[in-house]
Formats: C-alpha cells, sequence, structure tokens
C-alpha cells in the first residue's frame, strides 16, 4: 500500500519502480483519481460548513423575530448536497484505494533487475555436496521404499497433494520443528507464538494476501481464510496499534501447518512433498524500527541459514530480483537447500523485508522517542524453515545406499536417539 501524496510527488519514481516490477506505470491514474477525491472532499466540506453556518443564521433569525423559512428551506437543500457529495467522496476514495491495493511493493535500489529467476544473483553457498554411491534417490523414492510415506491413501482421504506420514518419519518431521523452534527462540531470542490458523479477510489484506491472490487461498463457509504461513497472524498482531520505539524490534515465531491452493502450479512437482496443498513451517516475523530494518534482514536470513548448518545441508543464499519477488517484498533473499535427487537447489526459505508496505495496510504505527507524530513500523518474515521441505533435504542428503536414512546428529536427540531409520523400525 502506498502514500498517495508520495505518488503525486514523485510519479516517474514511482513508476520506475513498478517498471523493474514488470507492472505498468500507474502514477497518472492515481493523480487522476485522487485529484477528483480531492476535489470533492473539498466541496463536500465547503457544503457542511455553509450548512452550519445557515443553520446558526436561522437561530439568530428567530431570535430576532425574523421569518427563518428561507434559510430552513436552503438548509434542506444543503442537507441533501452534503449527503451526494459524501457518497461521491466516499466511492472517489475507495476508487483510489482499489488502484493501491492491486499496486505490488517497489523494489529496493539494491535489489537487482529482471522479471523472472535467471535474473537471481547467488550470493553464497555453504557445505559440501554429499557424495553418493550409484543413483540418488529422490525423497518419495526413500519415503516409500521405508514404508513411512504414503501418498496414495492420502489421495483417498483428500486428494492429490497431500501425504500420509508414519513411524519415524513423522517424527522427523516432529523433531525437526522442535529443533527449529529450540533455536529460534533459545538462541536468537525469537518469541514462540501459538496463532490461529483461520483469520479474517482484515488479516489477510494486511499482509497482502487479500483482495488480489484470493485464489491462492483457501475460504470457509464462515468467511475465514486459512493462513498460507502463520505470517498472516504474527504480523497482524500488531494492526492497528501504535507501539513504543523501547518495544523495536519484535521478533516472532510460530509453528503452524499451512494451507495453499496451489492455483498456478499445475504440473509443478506433481510428485512428492516439494509442493502441498498442506504443509508444516517454522517462521520468522520481526516488526523493527525502519532504520533498522535492513540490518533486521541480514540477521533473520542468518537464523534461518543456521538451521541448514546445525543439520549439515548443503545450500546456497540467492537474492531475488525485481521481477521474481512476492506482493509485498521490497527485498528477498531465497534460501535453497541442495537436493542430490534432483541434482538441483531448491527453496527452502524466503526472508523477506516488506518496509512499510504492509504496515500501511494494517495501520502500525510507532512513537519515535522524543517525538509526537507517529511512522509506520517495518515488517519482515521469513521461513525459518520449511519443515516439510527440510525433511525432504534430510532424506535426501542422509540417504544411504540400502535405502535407510541416517538421522544428522543435531536431531537424535529429538528422535529418542534414534541414529538411522530403517524399513520396518
Amino acid at each position: 500500500m502506498f502514500d498517495a501524496k508520495w505518488i503525486r510527488e514523485n510519479p516517474d519514481q514511482f513508476d520506475a519502480g513498478l517498471a523493474r516490477r514488470g507492472a505498468a506505470p500507474a502514477a497518472a491514474r492515481v493523480k487522476d483519481l485522487d485529484s477528483r477525491r480531492r476535489k470533492l472532499q473539498t466541496e463536500f466540506q465547503g457544503l457542511q460548513k455553509r450548512r452550519n453556518e445557515t443553520s446558526k443564521a436561522i437561530g439568530a433569525a428567530k431570535g430576532r423575530g425574523d421569518d427563518p423559512a428561507a434559510l430552513m428551506a436552503e438548509v434542506s437543500a444543503l442537507k441533501e448536497a452534503v449527503h451526494c457529495f459524501e457518497q461521491e467522496e466516499r466511492e472517489a476514495a475507495a476508487d483510489v484505494d482499489a488502484v493501491l491495493q492491486s499496486l505490488p511493493n517497489l523494489p529496493a535500489d539494491d535489489v537487482p533487475d529482471g522479471l523472472d529467476e535467471s535474473a537471481n544473483v547467488e550470493l553464497r553457498t555453504w557445505g559440501d555436496k554429499p557424495s553418493i554411491a550409484g543413483q540418488a534417490k529422490q525423497h518419495f523414492e526413500l519415503g516409500e521404499g521405508l514404508g513411512m510415506m504414503d501418498f496414495e491413501r492420502a489421495a483417498k482421504l483428500s486428494g492429490a497433494r497431500f501425504v500420509v506420514l508414519s513411524g519415524p518419519l513423522a517424527r522427523l518431521e516432529r523433531a525437526l520443528a522442535g529443533f527449529m523452534l529450540d533455536l529460534h527462540t533459545g538462541e536468537f531470542g525469537y518469541t514462540e507464538m501459538a496463532p490461529p490458523l483461520l483469520v479474517r479477510g482484515e488479516a489477510a489484506f494486511g499482509t497482502g494476501n487479500l483482495p488480489k491472490f484470493a485464489e491462492d487461498l483457501f475460504k470457509t463457509t464462515s468467511d475465514h481464510w486459512l493462513i498460507p504461513t502463520a505470517e498472516m497472524p504474527l504480523t497482524n498482531l500488531v494492526s492497528g496499534e501504535i507501539l513504543e520505539e523501547a518495544d523495536l524490534p519484535k521478533r516472532l515465531t510460530a509453528h503452524t501447518p499451512c494451507f495453499r491452493a496451489e492455483a498456478g502450479a499445475a504440473g509443478k512437482d506433481t510428485r512428492g512433498m516439494i509442493r502441498q496443498h498442506q504443509f508444516n513451517k517454522v517462521e520468522l516475523v520481526s516488526i523493527a524500527h525502519p532504520d533498522q530494518s535492513e540490518a533486521e534482514h541480514e540477521r533473520m536470513t542468518s537464523c534461518a541459514e543456521e538451521v541448514l548448518k546445525r543439520l549439515g545441508l548443503p545450500y546456497r543464499v540467492v537474492l531475488l530480483c525485481a521481477g521474481d519477488m512476492g506482493f509485498a517484498a521490497r527485498k528477498t533473499y531465497d534460501i535453497e537447500v541442495w537436493l542430490p535427487g534432483q541434482n538441483s537447489y531448491r527453496e527452502i526459505s524466503s526472508c523477506s523485508n516488506c518496509g512499510e508496505f504492509q504496515a500501511r495496510r494494517m495501520k502500525a504505527r510507532f512513537y519515535p522517542a522524543g517525538q509526537k507524530a507517529t511512522r509506520f513500523v517495518n515488517t519482515l518474515n521469513g521461513s525459518g524453515l520449511a519443515v516439510g521441505r527440510t525433511l525432504v533435504g534430510v532424506l535426501e542428503n542422509y540417504q544411504n545406499p540400502d535405502g535407510s536414512v541416517t538421522v544428522p546428529d543435531a536431531l537424535r536427540p529429538y528422535m529418542n536417539g534414534l541414529e538411522r531409520i530403517e524399513r520396518g523400525a
């Protein structure tokens, strides 16, 4: 969400930012609609003032013994005019908001140009890719071979893009979530939360999921929306609030199921757990001072990276180009884990700085120390990590020639000391 006044004053800069994201120019349209709204608002306020003055004149006329009929007729006419202009002003304001709500966040200056993933920039890699004897298996081959990953029964229950895990693999997923939460809360200062999984439309609007991306979400018959990520409830915890500067940053984490319609994913990752309608994720959210949000972004990304380092999973960090970022982001780092079975890196976390984009939609502000005027906070979010994809990474990187999977050292305390997952275990 943007400030129409800023767009009026910086139209070329605004359109240039949209162009970097592959979006059409919008400054002239916003300016025209906002000009109409402001004109109607001025006329509306003028009519209100005239009506109030005329109402006072009626009282004065009565006090002098004069006939107030003409003044009363004028007030009646003004009342009707005020009502009409008020309605027009509301409609004009709604037109401005509709355009502003449809526009993506502008990219930060240091975000590379480009319209798709081919223009993303690899920043760093970590870890040695494992040497696997023979042809490395993909996670679903390993999981099905162990008899602990069942897509057929999941399809019987729910259709495509669901899975049933059992035995040690189900425990491994739980172990991963517990390990991540313990790391983020115990070492990195995040506060663990247990938010609702259903939210109202206002919350989905606040994070930028509505109205533009309604088809990507699941909606209930009670007009609630299933969360696609805990970013939605965690970020909205400060919606409509005015925080104190001393309270920033707020660092929150949560382990939740996530639900995504994957409306545009037909034919993509149809086998396995990479792209599902329901999955588990540990989310990281920061509510930060604008002057500290860039440093907070780097910190959040390093926290997510540390999970992979502790698990011994090779990965790389990629800076997304302007056209490949999410709707609300101004800068995004993708962390991609190495999957031997696919012989490629796959995204396991996106860490984004949204600036004040979401805060404006949520009306989330803070009082700078020593100042009377409020400022919008900055919001940041990232996966710390996607639990299902981390399980995929563990299976493929720790696979053994006999189809068993070695449990990483960091997870063994969460697995009751289990060192290897084998069929029939």
